[in-house]
């Protein structure tokens, strides 16, 4: 008999999203249905939104992981979402980047809080695999959180 401590119940909850003013979103669709395929509940955002917004929608949907594409320097606000998310108690929140990132400009975010920085060509099977295990990983913080509470 399996109890709820021993097996992952809820399939991971992803936000697929893109801030700032970076409007190309080809790679972030196909990376959406990379994870829905793979049984992932995923939460498509139009280009342009704030960070504020990415917050709100990440408590109201209780987002495990957080995905952002990146192809202009949107990246560079990412250590601000980190911030945001820190400051509103969502710290259990994993969030990956991917796109166009110059290598100088990784360790910002990896500094930041980012658990992980795809780069452009990177494969189905290690993104799914990534977000999969980070996706636990947010749970089992969630859950641990909610013990404390």
């Amino acid at each position: 008999m399996a109890f709820a401590d021993d097996v992952n119940i809820a399939p991971a909850r992803v936000l697929v999203t893109k801030i700032g003013l970076d409007g190309h979103d080809r790679g972030s669709r196909i990376v959406a249905a990379y994870l829905r395929d793979a049984g992932m509940e995923v939460i498509y955002t139009p280009p342009w939104q704030s960070v504020d917004a990415v917050v709100g929608i990440t408590r109201q949907e209780d987002i495990d992981v957080i995905g952002v594409s990146s192809l202009a320097t949107d990246h560079l606000i990412v250590p601000g979402l980190m911030a945001a998310l820190k400051s509103q108690g969502l710290d259990a929140v994993r969030v990956v980047v991917g796109g166009i990132v110059p290598q100088g400009e990784i360790p910002l975010l990896l500094d930041a809080g980012v658990s992980h920085v795809f780069g452009s060509g990177a494969m189905r099977e290690e993104i799914v695999g990534t977000v999969a295990r980070l996706a636990s990983e947010a749970q089992a913080a969630k859950r641990q959180q909610w013990e404390v509470a």
